[in-house]
């Protein structure tokens, strides 16, 4: 195993298909430098090409922090170029989650902060524990909250949006499944059965259903109205080019018989 910051990326076999599990280890806090976001954003890519994947569950190692923000001495020595290439790797990251075609859970095991909780907002469903905290504290050392940040007023409203992006404040669990910026939170000991429930769910469904629910939500995300309504109606055609609707309707129809 590597003794400095890295990820860790299990992959374990279901009946159902396979769940990977990506953990950033990187100090105490997970601290996300450059070299932690490479390897983290060609991890995720590499998964991409796994067909038999169903789901990816990212943490943090230990208990303290999912990912406790960017490295604050790297940043601190950018210039504006250094700058924008910094920050775009990062959001390359974040696109690499958002791109994946399974499902992408967050458990958060402690500290979001900054870089973490864009990390948080790029997964597609957030369980954290219940003495887990989340922030976005730029403003205090000079910089703005950016890139997937973008994607919190569609989670919490802009109203809360502005509370955390301009105070700096940090949130609690209970706060933050109450705005719906987490799904689940569960006491620390109960963290991981929370998330099993997801993988579990997620296992029991029609694979390509969920691959084409999350490219048509992600689709959602940038369509007016009416183009989201039409973009629906393909992918509700294109289930049919396989069997997978007619098995599964009809183990359940038997099955209810």
């Amino acid at each position: 195993m590597p003794s400095g910051p890295h990820v860790d990326v299990q992959i374990t076999e279901h009946a159902a298909g396979a769940v990977a599990r990506l953990a950033v280890s990187s100090g105490k806090l997970n601290i996300l430098d450059t070299a932690v976001i490479t390897e983290f954003t060609a991890a995720v890519q590499a998964l991409a090409g796994n067909d038999a994947l169903r789901a990816l569950v990212i943490t943090g190692a230990g208990e303290r922090a999912f990912i406790g923000g960017a490295n604050i001495h790297e940043m601190a020595g950018l210039d504006a170029a250094s700058a924008e290439a910094f920050i775009t790797r990062l959001q390359k990251l974040c696109a690499s989650l958002r791109d994946l075609p399974v499902p992408v859970i967050a458990r958060v095991n402690g500290y979001a902060l900054g870089a973490g909780l864009e990390v948080a907002a790029a997964c597609d469903l957030r369980v954290a524990s219940s003495d887990a905290v989340f922030g976005m504290p730029e403003v205090r050392v000079g910089i703005p909250s950016v890139i997937e940040a973008a994607l919190l007023p569609s989670l919490i409203g802009w109203g809360h949006t502005r509370e955390l992006l301009l105070l700096g404040e940090t949130i609690d669990a209970d706060i933050a499944l109450r705005w719906g910026l987490v799904e689940r939170v569960a006491v620390p000991s109960e963290l991981d059965a929370a998330v099993d429930q997801c993988v579990h769910a997620l296992l029991a469904a029609g694979p390509q259903a969920i691959r084409l629910q999350k490219a048509l939500i992600r689709q959602w995300e940038d369509l007016p109205l009416r183009d989201a309504i039409a973009a629906g109606i393909k992918s509700f055609a294109r289930a049919y080019t396989t069997d997978e609707p007619a098995r599964m309707m009809g183990t359940f129809i038997n099955r209810k018989r």
